[in-house]
């Protein structure tokens, strides 16, 4: 059986993720998605050269920083050996998974990066 686990606010509001416990596959959606990757269809080789693919969909499209730590708890608490996102490169074995898990965790996004220039007016232009 597939387990169904909480990604709340990660993307969309009531977002879901599936865990497979035999496999050990935790197909996690729009979180961990790249974009713009050379050999998508391969998994991550190199983690740091592959964060400017990911960062700028994450920061826009999730939450905040409190969520991604929350969600990372949950999932240290798992025996994970592949993360999947619906785009991009997959995270395969436990140096990967362990450094998508600290990225996630310690990256500002959504909320967090909001400031009063995101809640102005547009400029009248004459």
């Amino acid at each position: 059986y597939l387990q169904c686990l909480p990604a709340h606010f990660m993307h969309s509001v009531g977002n879901l993720q599936f865990y497979d416990p035999v496999s050990k596959i935790l197909f996690s959606g729009d979180l961990g998605a790249s974009m713009g990757g050379e050999d998508e269809h391969l998994p991550v080789q190199d983690f740091d050269r592959h964060i400017p693919s990911m960062i700028g969909f994450h920061r826009r499209y999730i939450a905040s920083q409190k969520v991604c730590r929350l969600w990372a708890n949950m999932i240290r608490d798992l025996e994970v050996d592949m993360i999947v996102p619906q785009h991009g490169k997959r995270f395969e074995g436990e140096t990967m998974v362990n450094r998508f898990l600290d990225w996630v965790s310690d990256m500002e996004c959504g909320i967090d990066l909001m400031t009063q220039e995101n809640y102005r007016r547009p400029v009248d232009y004459v």
